[in-house]
């Protein structure tokens, strides 16, 4: 493993431990609202929805500061977002929450299987990336469309928010999202304001809720297996490859040990993954953070302590959610898809030679078709693995 050379002049402690601050706050606001959303999908009540965003933020805290701490360097951690656009994709599963909460905890035990068995990763690697971004294309797809029909099933709440994230995006674009959250938030006031709905104060305490998990066929193939694909091949592998773009060489094997434990401990709260940080690393890892590479380790422990503090509002931020009115937080959850929505379309027909296979999958995906009891992204890598086969099968 290998850490830059310094290349300017030392800058203030404070500027490290702000780019933490601030990586955490745009990685937590840009996306806590999938995460919710995911979490109700599958069965989740509102509050095992809010014990899952807690579980996941402190586990995912715990291991930035673990990670950064012991290896020095900006190493950060994130939910899966894109797995929790899975969740929300996928619904309710063969035998439910608790069902949910199993395949949670398979997924853990193939992450860290990933770090114990070279092989499993070789395999994923295997999946060809083109059809892997496919399927979270699909996914991610009926999401992407929630500010659209926001707009047209309630304009006067969803019409600010998309202003405001279109405004910032020009003028600041990792804001815009958090901004559009920000926004969100002002429509929900005034919407409790207007309708003098109080707010229970129990709402806004943070606690966990653990559910005994169950192991049904249909929640392990048609959850566990996409969640676990998902996350290696849409986050920890970009993850590793924006480390490395900024001269970090990150230790693969204890990343997955820690993010499988920290995925595993959490499961049972509701949290359903953690993974290297993909685009949000690079607020840590880069010379913004600190001109001196070899200080930039205090980015990572920064940001773990501060989605620490963060995962304390998680109740608050839950409350918010429930309170909204119809199609404002669904609204800001597409918003914040977007991006990678764009980026995984690109990515799967970048090829013209994978082109069809890639659209088969990426319909399939989108299709949301059930059969079985196993969910669409499962029937969408099978489907396009099919073709992908059969139309190169006795080509060099």
């Amino acid at each position: 493993m290998s850490v830059p050379a310094p290349s300017a002049p030392a800058a203030p402690l404070s500027r490290p431990i702000l780019a933490g601050v601030v990586t955490a706050l745009v990685g937590f606001t840009s996306s806590f609202a999938v995460v919710l959303t995911g979490l109700s999908a599958v069965g989740a009540t509102p509050e095992q929805a809010a014990s899952g965003l807690l579980a996941v933020s402190l586990s995912m805290g715990l291991a930035c500061v673990v990670l950064a701490w012991r290896y020095r360097m900006p190493i950060t951690v994130a939910w899966s977002t894109p797995g929790a656009a899975l969740l929300a994709a996928t619904g309710i599963v063969d035998g439910g929450w608790s069902a949910a909460v199993g395949a949670f905890l398979v997924t853990a035990a193939l992450i860290l299987l990933t770090a114990l068995w070279p092989a499993l990763g070789t395999l994923i690697a295997h999946i060809p990336p083109s059809i892997a971004q496919a399927m979270l294309a699909g996914v991610l797809l009926p999401l992407c469309l929630a500010p659209i029909t926001g707009l047209v099933a309630n304009p006067w709440g969803v019409i600010p928010v998309v202003i405001t994230w279109l405004v910032f995006a020009r003028l600041a674009p990792r804001w815009a999202v958090p901004l559009a959250f920000v926004a969100a938030a002002v429509v929900v006031a005034v919407s409790l304001v207007q309708e003098s709905t109080a707010v229970d104060a129990g709402l806004l305490v943070p606690r966990i809720e653990l559910t005994a998990p169950t192991f049904t066929v249909g929640a392990l193939v048609g959850l566990a297996l996409p969640l676990f694909i998902v996350t290696m091949a849409s986050q920890n592998v970009p993850g590793i490859a924006i480390m490395r773009s900024f001269g970090y060489e990150v230790p693969w094997r204890p990343a997955m040990l820690v993010t499988g434990v920290g995925t595993a401990l959490g499961a049972t709260a509701g949290g359903h993954a953690i993974n290297l940080a993909a685009i949000s690393a690079a607020l840590a890892a880069s010379p913004d953070a600190d001109p001196d590479p070899r200080r930039r380790w205090v980015a990572g422990v920064s940001t773990g302590v501060s989605y620490l503090v963060l995962g304390g509002f998680s109740a608050a931020f839950a409350a918010l959610v429930l309170l909204a009115p119809e199609a404002v937080i669904p609204a800001v959850a597409g918003l914040a898809l977007f991006a990678a929505f764009g980026s995984s379309v690109q990515q799967a027909i970048d090829d013209p030679g994978e082109r069809i296979p890639a659209v088969v999958t990426f319909l399939v995906a989108a299709s949301g078709v059930t059969a079985l009891g196993v969910s669409a992204a499962f029937w969408a890598l099978v489907a396009g693995l099919l073709v992908r086969t059969a139309l190169h099968v006795g080509r060099r």
